[in-house]
């Protein structure tokens, strides 16, 4: 994931200078080329991608369309391996800044997974936790997963596959998102007090017991999203203070007790629909990354639309993807030369697509 620093001459460039390069080479690229743009990367980049979504839904959409022979994903790490995973052997995924990684993804190596699997085996029999992990994690943790069993989720599906995991296991072992995996099983009636536990990879046995392992349902591992962490349920009282009639709407990456003083959660997906559909002069606050709520507010002018955050703080690894990284990298493939290529090792892919193909059977 290191990222060479970028030539001179693309630091120096203005922002219309940068945009006018950026479309000459996108012209001259053509088919070729194939730009996803995730739905928290700033505006100066989503001008340029030819799908916007979601993480899953832009890998989907790029193992759709194998005509395109590079991918440049404008996201971050854990997302381009997962295009990669999707797309053929000929097909090339780009990271425009290798930089752009995602503190919950990195929250949970692999090395820390199989010894805290290694430490779950002296307390109870493994083959009976079923593994799920949210697609917001690296290739690796999604080969141990679908080598154990288990399977991926999104924000969109959790509650599909968590149910699924439920019905074949006694045990659920969900990670990197605490927040997602207690919020879908609470949803589910999984008493959070009574019938989980969190294991933290940085204390001894994850910080609980042998007996807590064999007594609870679910073990949620101890890694939450930097930036749904920040909302809070006086954020939320502020706000309907403030707007008398406002429908408060967050992502499933908050905390239980944000989403429980919510009106409506979900994935980005989901918040864009229910927005979108909602009727004019409507009063939503909401609760996910900055650069999607102002570019939705643009786009709704005839509702009010706010991030229940005042501070306003954007995912710092999505901003990495800066408009000077891409017209790098499309111009480097004008040259013949692929920069910041991210490449799965095939064995790790294989396991990994298992759990990808587990949770498109679930859902």
């Amino acid at each position: 994931m290191f990222q060479q620093p970028l030539p001179m001459e693309y630091t120096r460039l203005s922002p219309e200078e940068t945009a006018e390069r950026i479309l000459r080479v996108r012209r001259c690229l053509g088919s070729n080329v194939m730009i996803l743009g995730h739905h928290y990367q700033r505006d100066e980049i989503i001008r340029w991608a030819d799908f916007r979504g979601d993480s899953l839904k832009l890998s989907q959409l790029a193992a759709q369309h194998p005509e395109a022979k590079y991918i440049v994903f404008c996201g971050v790490h854990f997302m381009a391996e997962s295009a990669d995973v999707l797309t053929t052997e000929e097909q090339v995924v780009i990271l425009p800044n290798m930089s752009a990684g995602c503190s919950m993804a990195d929250m949970a190596n692999i090395r820390q997974v199989e010894e805290a699997w290694a430490d779950m085996a002296t307390a109870t029999d493994t083959s009976r936790i079923i593994p799920i992990t949210y697609v917001n994690s690296t290739a690796a943790i999604k080969a141990f997963v679908g080598r154990n069993g288990g399977a991926c989720c999104t924000s969109s599906n959790a509650k599909q596959v968590i149910e699924w995991a439920l019905e074949r296991g006694d045990k659920l072992f969900f990670l990197p998102d605490q927040h997602l995996g207690r919020n879908t099983c609470a949803a589910l009636g999984v008493d959070p007090a009574d019938e989980m536990i969190l294991w933290n990879p940085h204390e001894p046995f994850g910080g609980t017991t042998p007996e807590a392992v064999q007594s609870k349902k679910v073990i949620l591992w101890k890694g939450h999203c930097s930036v749904h962490a920040r909302f809070t349920g006086e954020q939320i009282s502020e706000a309907r203070a403030k707007y008398p009639d406002v429908q408060i709407i967050v992502h499933p990456e908050c905390s239980l007790e944000v989403v429980q003083a919510a009106d409506r959660y979900g994935s980005t997906e989901h918040i864009l629909k229910v927005i979108r559909e909602s009727p004019a002069g409507s009063v939503w606050g909401v609760g996910t990354e900055i650069n999607m709520v102002s570019r939705l507010a643009r786009e709704q002018p005839d509702k009010t639309i706010f991030c229940l955050d005042p501070v306003v703080c954007p995912c710092s690894t999505m901003y990495r993807v800066h408009p000077h990284y891409l017209l790098w990298v499309l111009e480097n493939l004008e040259g013949g030369r692929v920069v910041n290529q991210v490449k799965v090792k095939p064995e790790v892919a294989a396991e990994a697509r298992i759990a990808l193909e587990r949770m498109l059977a679930i859902c």
